[in-house]
């Protein structure tokens, strides 16, 4: 046999094709997963090379630090509830989760990546044929992976077997890539120019002409005999016609005389092992496109989680969006912000009924306290509004009907922390680290999330550390959401307007005083209280009843002894 030899890759090697990024980031560790690709596909182990690919995946700078904010928003949870990856009806895919964690855990620093996927979400979502498109190729990619990481120790395999079926899956791939996205104006369009330029390649004819040659190598035609029983009575073969237009076809003459060259030459050496060899060099040749398709794997499993996002909000009767959101401009402090039907995706995640509600601020740059009573979904809003601007600053959905923000350079979520066996401070002590935690990493402009500050000491003392905070965080400009039980304090507060950029909103309450999950400007007058203890049984008569029954449990267990 005698292959037309791969010529080398159109597409230099550090060109990585990106659905994250609309200018590819070049890979330090492209020569170790160039190793670790050849050695999948000689041996059928990978060694964690499309975990390697994506762990070690470069993500565009970001400013955001995710231990600032991620534990307290369940940020890993959501994403393994609420970004579920579904695709052609596979339900069992293996996700890389921690990869989707990444990506959200970072907003790009600039605005043009979150735009890219913006758009590429924007196209999945509207046309049905993309996204069909789209989960194709995922289901593709799997395959392949499963492909490269299939073989298992001590189990048994035609290793030429094996590389042929990656290579139809490579194939299948770069096809369906090119034929897949007409019309696409996103970064969906990539795609299909990826999968064009690599079939224009001498890699991939290479890599056509062996399947074809491995699929093809001759027709028979066969004349069956078959009695009145419907048995067949014997066959004969008519005609037999070999493929002359394939390079690797040569005619039986050729093949007799090669293989007596051979011999007197002194090489020693079978069909099969030729066969080894023109595989090895076939897969050279397409190589390169191969590890740039690679970690597409991982990305387009951020879009399917955006999407299945999406869906799971729209099953709990709940819409999403992809959000306007603007520069922070210098100077400028009246920038409103507008989040309506804004709900919790954590408790849509696990589950749970999410009320939506609408927040709309006359200027980002705020700090807004938030009163009313226990269990009015105050820590809700919290999470609800972080996770909103994480995710829209990555250029995802955003849990909300329409949205309107302003950009951030970082988030810092603080909530009420259980007491540990290990801490060193009483309640009062953890309070202060975590106000000095916070001005420790908090930034200029950048968005706070303060659960109950000073909630670990008495009122006269905390009030004074809570104004002394609030007063200082003016001047660093943020975008601040803080609760409080401090009813009287925020209540002078409002009353003297004397920190510029305080704004007041409280939980919404019914005819019956219940919590409506809705938020209104002003400041609560009551926490409720009275009514949280009736609802938990925390009443006299209940606790009196209770002491009752207690005391007379002794005395009933005597008689019975």
């Amino acid at each position: 046999m005698k292959p037309s030899p791969p010529a080398p890759n159109s597409a230099p090697a550090h060109e990585i094709l990106s659905l994250l990024h609309p200018d590819p980031i070049a890979r330090p560790d492209l020569e170790e997963m160039r190793q670790a690709l050849s050695f999948a596909f000689a041996s059928g182990v990978s060694g964690g090379l499309f975990s390697q690919a994506l762990d070690r995946a470069p993500l565009a700078p970001s400013t955001w630090d995710p231990k600032s904010f991620a534990q307290d928003l369940f940020l890993e949870e959501f994403v393994a509830r609420g970004f579920r990856v579904r695709a052609g009806g596979e339900r069992d895919t293996v996700v890389n989760r921690a990869f989707i964690l990444r990506v959200l855990a970072h907003p790009p620093t600039d605005p043009r990546v979150a735009d890219f996927r913006r758009e590429i979400l924007r196209e999945l979502s509207s046309s049905t044929v993309f996204r069909r498109q789209f989960e194709e190729l995922y289901v593709l990619a799997c395959r392949l992976r499963a492909a490269l990481e299939g073989a298992t120790a001590g189990k048994k395999f035609d290793t030429t077997r094996r590389q042929l079926d990656v290579l139809v899956l490579v194939k299948e791939a770069f096809d369906r890539m090119s034929e897949s996205f007409d019309g696409a104006k996103s970064g969906l369009s990539g795609l299909r120019e990826f999968g064009a330029s690599v079939r224009e390649t001498e890699g991939y004819r290479s890599m056509v002409d062996l399947l074809d040659y491995d699929e093809h190598l001759a027709t028979l035609g066969v004349t069956i005999r078959v009695g009145a029983d419907g048995r067949v009575r014997g066959f004969e073969v008519r005609n037999l016609r070999e493929r002359q237009d394939n390079p690797f076809v040569l005619s039986p003459a050729r093949r007799w005389l090669a293989k007596i060259e051979m011999f007197f030459r002194g090489y020693r050496f079978s069909d099969g092992e030729v066969m080894a060899r023109l595989l090895d060099a076939v897969f050279e040749g397409i190589e390169a496109h191969v590890l740039r398709f690679i970690p597409l794997l991982g990305e387009m499993e951020v879009y399917l989680g955006a999407l299945g996002f999406r869906e799971l909000a729209e099953a709990a009767g709940l819409e999403v969006c992809l959000p306007e959101i603007r520069p922070a401009v210098e100077g400028t402090e009246e920038q409103p912000r507008k989040l309506i039907g804004l709900f919790n995706p954590l408790l849509v995640a696990s589950g749970v009924r999410a009320v939506p509600c609408d927040l709309v601020t006359d200027r980002t740059s705020a700090t807004v306290l938030i009163t009313g009573p226990n269990s009015g979904g105050k820590t809700r809003l919290l999470q609800s509004v972080a996770l909103a601007q994480l995710l829209a600053q990555g250029g995802m959905f955003v849990p909300a009907r329409e949205a309107s923000l302003v950009r951030v350079p970082g988030l810092v979520v603080s909530l009420i922390q259980e007491t540990r066996v290990d801490q060193s401070e009483g309640r009062l002590g953890m309070e202060l680290v975590r106000i000095r935690a916070l001005f420790e990493m908090l930034g200029p402009g950048a968005m706070v999330m303060l659960d109950e500050l000073c909630s670990g000491t008495n009122p006269s003392e905390g009030e004074e550390i809570f104004e002394l905070v609030i007063t200082l965080l003016t001047k660093l400009r943020p975008q601040a959401f803080i609760t409080t039980h401090f009813l009287t304090f925020a209540a002078r507060l409002a009353r003297e307007n004397a920190i510029a950029g305080l704004r007041f909103i409280q939980v919404g309450l019914d005819a019956a005083h219940r919590p409506t999950y809705q938020f209104v400007a002003g400041v609560a007058t009551t926490s409720l209280a009275s009514h949280a203890a009736a609802r938990l049984g925390v009443s006299r008569d209940e606790l009196e009843g209770l002491i009752d029954r207690n005391m007379r449990a002794p005395a009933a267990r005597a008689r019975e002894s």
